[in-house]
């Protein structure tokens, strides 16, 4: 039997997604360089009025790689990049793998024990950070191998006069980080930039072997460890994802940044996907609902990945409806299940498609989608993506589960990482013979459509049954009055553990316990209703908006600890 034959969504596929690419055996920064050719004048930036073009993205780019390389930085070293989507992020990232570095993508978020652990754990020498971000890396320092810190301010990339006005706006919000002197180890960006152009050192890259990053995992499972992609994985990616937006034009359209290219997803489906493309990117540092929808009418993004809470965010701006949101064609998300409602409202907003996509960091990290124009089924996460091959593995083991059954999903492709850093044991628990299994439970139809039903780790165990707390929470989305919620499992001296949903209501409704309780028992089997609800103004959530179910387990655990010390 061929390896194609067992792949039953392939029949699915329209023409014009190949089953198998023809991928480009190159580094990365290829992309970039390729497309500055073709289109030198076309823009490729736009950030806050301001834009800049192909050929200016790829000079500075080669200004930061023979500035890096001129610090004595060799093939290899990690460079750490701490910085929301800028400009500079865009150039920094391409600049440290033209110079032959591994990037170490830095949520500017973190704080300075979460900073350090992860300085210590990549051994980064090289970071490039904001101003005010400055303070915490100076914190840090000496606890690390780094050795060079290049500081940049948003001012840098501003147009006149917004340029002048920042500093007195960062005083204002008491982010200013006063007067950041130049050093042999503290560099500003703006002097590099000033720089004539030098030239860089060819560093001999082998895309399947060499890293090209060391993307960390949002520690879901204890201390976050170091994902290593290679040039090639996420060659591979952003190639499939080409295949798969198949009536995306190179050199047109215009892709939404919000999504944080720190986190493997934006960097993925909007920096390398548009650079490839020759698209422009519109870069937004921060999730500003009525910013978003301003942009959204003037600059006319025809792409938009996203996640969830995004378009939730969206769609409960009480002034959605005065905004022309029409020029969005098709949007993908990620990093969390889509609720239906969401897709809908979304939809029948813009006019653009919405579908639902699923990958993850080992990953680089697209594996499945659904298909934008032709045969989505809705609630599924599609089917995989060109040269991906995915089973359901009965629990533990590597034998297949049968079609319908729930077991933990594997996948197999390009776009599948070498494995964690420094952590061979990790790595043999999650690659097996080839496949990465991803610790989501799910199934697949008879079609090849596949679901997921949970994280394995969050099932909840109640009184002897499995509940899924996806399950529940499509169920009490579909409240209308409800914006955000989370399904977590909470001791129960009975029943060993219960269902507890926390609660976001949208602005201007109220709706009470006994009402959510009444509208989840005409959805959901009695075992599956929440006994517990909590109201909440927000709830904790990663970067790409992930909701935090493991922090809202933490505190529940503190709160039941706390009692029982009583």
């Amino acid at each position: 039997m061929g390896a194609d034959e067992k792949k039953v969504w392939l029949e699915l596929y329209p023409d014009e997604i190949p089953a198998s690419i023809d991928y480009d055996e190159k580094p990365l920064h290829e992309f970039l360089i390729d497309t500055a050719k073709r289109y030198p004048e076309k823009k490729a930036l736009y950030f806050m009025g301001k834009e800049i073009t192909y050929s200016e993205l790829l000079d500075q780019t080669k200004k930061m790689a023979s500035y890096l390389q001129s610090l004595g930085m060799e093939k290899g070293e990690r460079v750490s990049i701490m910085l929301p989507n800028s400009p500079q992020s865009v150039i920094a990232y391409y600049g440290a793998l033209m110079a032959g570095a591994i990037v170490v993508q830095t949520n500017p978020l973190y704080k300075e024990r979460e900073l350090e652990y992860q300085m210590k754990d990549s051994g980064a020498k090289f970071i490039i950070c904001l101003d005010m971000l400055f303070p915490r890396v100076k914190n840090v320092i000496n606890n690390t191998e780094l050795k060079h810190v290049i500081v940049t301010s948003i001012k840098d990339y501003l147009p006149f006069p917004k340029n002048l006005l920042y500093p007195f706006v960062q005083k204002k919000q008491g982010q200013h980080p006063g007067k950041i002197v130049e050093s042999d180890t503290v560099h500003l960006w703006s002097s590099i930039m000033k720089s004539p152009q030098a030239d860089v050192k060819p560093v001999d890259v082998d895309p399947k072997e060499d890293l090209a990053l060391l993307q960390y995992t949002g520690g879901t499972t204890g201390f976050p460890k170091g994902v290593m992609l290679t040039h090639f994985n996420l060659v591979a990616n952003t190639q499939m994802s080409r295949a798969w937006l198949y009536k995306v034009n190179e050199g047109e359209g215009v892709t939404l940044g919000i999504l944080p290219f720190f986190h493997v997803y934006g960097m993925t489906s909007v920096m390398n996907f548009s650079i490839m493309m020759g698209q422009k990117i519109i870069l937004m540092p921060k999730f500003e609902p009525e910013d978003i929808l301003k942009t959204i009418e003037k600059e006319h993004p025809t792409l938009f990945p996203g996640a969830p809470t995004i378009y939730i965010g969206l769609l409960n701006h009480p002034r959605i409806k005065e905004y022309d949101l029409s020029s969005i064609e098709a949007c993908i998300s990620g990093s969390a299940p889509l609720p239906v409602e969401v897709q809908e409202q979304f939809e029948s907003v813009t006019g653009g498609k919405l579908v639902e996509g699923y990958g993850l960091t080992e990953s680089s990290p697209v594996t499945h989608a659904n298909f934008i124009w032709t045969n989505r089924v809705s609630g599924s996460i599609g089917v995989p993506w060109p040269d991906t091959d995915a089973k359901i593995f009965k629990s533990d083991t590597l034998e297949e589960a049968e079609i319908g059954e729930v077991g933990e999903i594997g996948v197999k492709g390009p776009q599948v990482m070498k494995g964690y850093w420094n952590r061979p044991e990790e790595t043999e628990k999650v690659l097996k013979d080839g496949w990465l299994l991803t610790g989501d439970m799910g199934y697949m139809d008879e079609k090849g459509y596949f679901y997921v039903v949970d994280r394995k780790k969050d099932m909840i165990i109640a009184g002897g049954y499995n509940i899924y707390p996806r399950e529940v929470e499509e169920v009490l989305y579909e409240h209308d009055a409800i914006q955000e919620v989370a399904v977590v499992g909470v001791p129960d001296p009975y029943r060993g553990e219960t269902v507890k949903a926390f609660v976001v209501l949208k602005e201007g409704k109220q709706v009470s316990e006994n009402e959510l309780d009444e509208f989840s028992r005409k959805h959901l089997a009695a075992y599956k209703v929440p006994r517990i609800y909590e109201f909440r103004d927000e709830l904790p959530k990663t970067a790409v908006g992930k909701i935090l179910r493991r922090k809202l387990v933490e505190e529940e655990r503190n709160k039941q600890s706390g009692k029982n010390a009583q």
